[in-house]
Order: C-alpha cells, then structure tokens, then sequence
C-alpha cells in the first residue's frame, strides 16, 4: 500500500494560487500511478488528473486543463497540484489517491481506480 499525506490547502481570493502537496511513502516511488480528487458534499468525486511517480508526463481532465498543473519532486517522494486562476466553484475537500501499477489505468479519473487515498485537504474560494 501506498501512504498519502496532503498538505497546502486554505483560503484563496478568486483568481488566486494555490499548490497542494501529497508526499508518499510505504511503496517504491516509480511503481505506482497517484491521481488528484476533489470532492464537493453531496456530489461524487470528481477526478482531477493523474502522473505515474518517476518522470512520466501527467493526464489532466478536461475541466481543469490549462488551470491546473500536476508535477512532481522525485526525491522528495512528493506529487503536486499546482491550481491558477482559482474560481468559487473550486472550492472543495482535495484529495491524493494512488494505486499500484505498471501505468496509470486509462480511467485515471474513476475513484474505483485506486485503492490508497489521503485524508483530504479543504480549499475554499471566495
């Protein structure tokens, strides 16, 4: 399994930045597909993105191309979310998830996809 920890979530004006961080741990980096979430209550996850850890190029759905950027520090063991240009609708509790691999399945943005999730960062625009 894969351990995820989120951080850098808050408060953000409209038309502002924010980088989330997800570091992992208790698996091989390399190995292992790791994908952004986001969750608003009452509505169902909604797949952000994905990278497989080790210098792979990310995927992006299509709502948040162009806004938001996936990257990586490799021997950081970290995977981030870079979010520009934020709007009240991306307000939400984001969450890291990762599964174990040879690539990122080809519904990197179904939840049912990955089995190790993080605990979730809020982010609340206005």
């Amino acid at each position: 399994h894969v351990q995820l920890v989120e951080s850098g979530g808050g408060s953000v004006q409209t038309g502002g930045s924010l980088r989330l961080s997800c570091q992992a741990s208790g698996a091989t980096y390399g190995t292992f597909c790791v994908a952004w979430f986001r969750q608003v209550p009452g509505q169902e996850r909604e797949g952000l993105g994905a990278l497989y850890t080790g210098g792979s190029e990310p995927y992006y759905a299509g709502a948040v191309k162009g806004r938001f950027i996936i990257s990586e520090d490799i021997p950081r063991n970290t995977i981030y979310l870079e979010m520009n240009n934020l709007q009240p609708e991306d307000t939400a509790l984001y969450y890291c998830a990762a599964t174990l691999l040879a690539g990122c399945p080809s519904r990197y943005d179904a939840p049912y996809e990955y089995y190790d999730w993080g605990q979730g960062t809020q982010v609340t625009v206005s």
